[in-house]
């Protein structure tokens, strides 16, 4: 099992450009076994395009978070602060192993849901999506393979 989060555009391409190595919660998934996410580009995109491993789950106060992060946290300081307003608890997922798809999938293809998560969800991919690439070592590579929309999704981020 894996975890879908819906990440806004520019936060996205800035996961995939490497200058922005963490991506902050509000709320975390409670599976401390996952180890890989699924990138939701919001809309305007509204699709899947990219994946990234899990090196760390960090929760802290939110002063403390943003001391071990902010070197690589890919936003102010401003927005940071206005995001954990009046919160206790902070989370960064530290981001490892980025794989950006040439070809961005939608949440039918590789999950069978058709509406995004408000925040994150648990998800396997979908099982005819491996049956048809089967012969792929992994499945990065399996979703790298599926056409859809790659032109509308390029243009737009």
């Amino acid at each position: 099992m894996d975890v879908l989060l819906s990440i806004k555009p520019k936060f996205a391409n800035a996961i995939f450009s490497g200058t922005k190595q963490f991506e902050f919660r509000r709320a975390i998934f409670k599976d401390k076994a996952i180890k890989k996410v699924y990138v939701y580009a919001s809309k305007p995109i509204g699709l899947v395009i990219g994946e990234f491993e899990i090196e760390e789950v960090i929760s802290e106060d939110p002063d403390s978070l943003w001391n071990i992060t902010k070197g690589a946290s890919g936003i102010s300081k401003e927005y940071f602060d206005e995001y954990f307003k009046g919160r206790l608890i902070a989370y960064a997922i530290k981001v490892s192993a980025v794989r950006e798809y040439s070809k961005p999938a939608t949440l039918m293809e590789l999950f069978n849901i058709n509406r995004p998560p408000q925040s994150f969800m648990y998800v396997d991919l979908n099982p005819l999506e491996i049956a048809n690439n089967s012969d792929a070592p992994e499945r990065s590579q399996v979703i790298g393979e599926i056409s859809s929309l790659s032109a509308f999704g390029k243009q737009e981020r």
